[in-house]
């Protein structure tokens, strides 16, 4: 491959505009060179912005373009498992964002083609591994000097989502962060889920389930707690705390160094102001997420969560929604890692 990678992006609603201009104005290596999504009169008023972008109809014409070298996934996921099976087939590096796919099944296909094809390609868009205070985190716990990891307890709240944004949603939109976030930090599978439902907010739309708190019981036993409450009215917020046995690690801390907000009202007006959405908050890991991407598809190799993981949240998603459903803990099936083919 040339010096600079040439990047198409598929979707360009509110993520995938994101990453337009992020690999236009913040990332090196890279230059945008194609556009494409069902809404034509956006993805051509994008491709205007900047020069030397076309705007393509069809995301598979743009998969195929023989002017495109890498590929950046912000369709909707309902659309991934095609999308992403002919970057598979053009020998084309991805880089997805989350859900890979809707359900564990069609992600599974997807684990399973690219190992057909007998590299990695696709490198998942779970954006928090990359964030400098869960990337310091990570390195802490690895170091063996806090000892043990025991327990995490995860915090994700929105100040607020559309009315379409449902029960189910909270667990396979939101939640799955946390559920990528307690497997990078245990390096370990999660082996079952309970989702608890509160009394939900007065905030909350006609029949939505707002906060929740889900468990994670971790294949070694651990404990993972998690509040996601999508509609607090407030901000943005998003903390980790990891227990160990000789200490805690904090990312997110309302008072560390790259994350200085400590408002805890609708105004916003102690100690200053939440940010407003994950745009904000996660804005340098999404920066350092794409240039990894960039940089690895350069070297022909990728970093960073794989179709596995992927796969691996996916399924964890459909045992939550099932949690939900029934109030009851809901054990994760995964298949045979080792063995499958």
């Amino acid at each position: 491959m040339g010096n600079e990678l040439r990047i198409g992006i598929i979707g360009v609603g509110l993520m995938g505009a994101d990453h337009a201009e992020r690999v236009v104005e913040r990332v090196s290596g890279g230059r945008l060179v194609a556009v494409s999504d069902p809404d034509t009169a956006r993805a051509t008023a994008l491709a205007e912005r900047y020069e030397g972008v076309r705007a393509l109809a069809d995301p598979l014409d743009l998969v195929a373009d023989d002017d495109v070298d890498a590929v950046v996934i912000a369709s909707p996921g309902v659309v991934h498992e095609e999308q992403v099976l002919a970057c598979l087939a053009a020998g084309k590096h991805a880089l997805c964002e989350k859900p890979l796919t809707m359900d564990g099944e069609s992600s599974l296909r997807l684990v399973r083609a690219e190992r057909e094809v007998g590299r990695p390609l696709v490198q998942l868009g779970f954006m928090r591994r990359f964030d400098p205070e869960y990337a310091r985190m990570k390195e802490l716990l690895g170091s063996g000097r806090l000892g043990r990891l025991l327990l995490v307890h995860n915090t994700h709240r929105n100040k607020d989502v559309p009315d379409s944004f449902s029960s189910e949603m909270i667990v396979r939109d939101s939640l799955v962060h946390e559920v990528d976030v307690a497997r990078f930090l245990f390096d370990e599978e999660i082996a079952e889920v309970t989702v608890h439902s509160p009394t939900p907010t007065s905030a909350a739309a006609p029949g939505v389930v707002d906060p929740q708190v889900s468990v994670f019981r971790m294949a070694g036993g651990a404990v993972v707690t998690n509040e996601v409450f999508v509609r607090n009215q407030v901000g943005y917020e998003v903390r980790c705390e990891a227990v160990c046995e000789r200490g805690t690690a904090i990312a997110g801390r309302p008072w560390g160094d790259l994350y200085t907000t400590q408002a805890r009202d609708v105004g916003g007006s102690w100690g200053g102001g939440v940010p407003a959405d994950f745009r904000q908050r996660f804005a340098l890991a999404y920066d350092l997420e794409v240039q990894a991407w960039v940089d690895a598809t350069r070297r022909g190799e990728v970093v960073g969560p794989t179709t596995w993981d992927g796969y691996a949240a996916t399924v964890v998603s459909e045992a939550g929604m099932a949690s939900l459903a029934s109030g009851e803990p809901v054990g994760v099936r995964l298949a045979d890692r080792e063995t499958l083919s």
